[in-house]
């Protein structure tokens, strides 16, 4: 995947309402975003929220992105600038994910104050996931304040955006031990949730995979919306949700065997 453009022509009150994951496991890392925008009802347009730097080649960042467009794109455009310009700091000389995500936190300040620090119609967040070497690989959430946090062994993914809708496949699913295959799988069909109970998240959809150690990303695929790799994953996954609903057992049975629990209450 080559570093993506920075758009200049944005309006200011532009804003994704967006959905991006990224899902850190010990196969490396899966980064997935949608690319709807708008300002208003009915303008409605497409953006790329996923961005990959051109780093040195001890390390690896993927930034995905949320929030105001302007802001979030100005930031992008500041942290491509300081890598040209090889400024004192940059993602070229952090030495760990943690100072990246400080640094990354400080550009957007920056940023944010010059649009209006003071008004949440500007505020964005970002998702930060890579690997430099010697370290291991991790993402961190970045939040509009300039702060962040990091995934771990009981949280090994983050969201930004409409994440309520893709989440219970993540919990049920993702571990540490998940391969990337699977996190990938399981990545899209939390994006196929949200995209179908909320219209403002929608195609395309971009998917990114980084395999530890590797120092390179991989596996980047582009899914329009008429995508028939989608629609066959949709699909399937709407046919199979139907068929274990309905192997669920019925109430009937669930009312006799709370009947039977309550009887027994009480004894040992």
């Amino acid at each position: 995947m080559k570093s993506s453009t920075i758009s200049s022509n944005l309006s200011f009150n532009e804003t994704s309402m967006t959905y991006c994951v990224a899902i850190s496991v010990d196969a490396g890392i899966v980064f997935c975003s949608d690319s709807r925008t708008n300002a208003g009802v009915d303008q409605i347009s497409t953006y790329s929220k996923m961005f990959n730097f051109n780093a040195a080649p001890d390390r690896q960042f993927v930034l995905l992105s949320s929030g105001n467009l302007a802001t979030s794109q100005s930031t992008l455009a500041q942290l491509q600038s300081d890598i040209g310009k090889n400024t004192p700091i940059n993602l070229n000389t952090v030495s760990t994910i943690g100072e990246a995500a400080d640094y990354i936190g400080e550009v957007y300040r920056r940023q944010l104050e010059k649009h209006d620090g003071s008004n949440l119609e500007f505020e964005s967040t970002f998702l930060l996931g890579g690997q430099i070497q010697g370290s291991q690989h991790r993402v961190v959430k970045i939040y509009s304040a300039g702060n962040h946090i990091t995934s771990s062994k009981d949280t090994p993914y983050l969201q930004i955006g409409e994440s309520k809708y893709g989440t219970p496949i993540l919990d049920r699913i993702i571990s540490l031990d998940t391969s990337l295959e699977t996190a990938a799988l399981c990545a899209l069909v939390s994006m196929d949730s949200t995209m179908r109970s909320n219209l403002t998240v929608g195609p395309p959809v971009e998917i990114l995979l980084y395999k530890a150690n590797s120092f390179i990303t991989s596996n980047y695929n582009r899914f329009d919306e008429d995508s028939e790799y989608l629609r066959e994953l949709k699909k399937n996954w709407d046919q199979k949700l139907k068929e274990a609903f309905n192997l669920l057992p019925p109430l009937a049975w669930a009312a006799s065997w709370e009947k039977v629990a309550g009887n027994n209450s009480g004894t040992f």
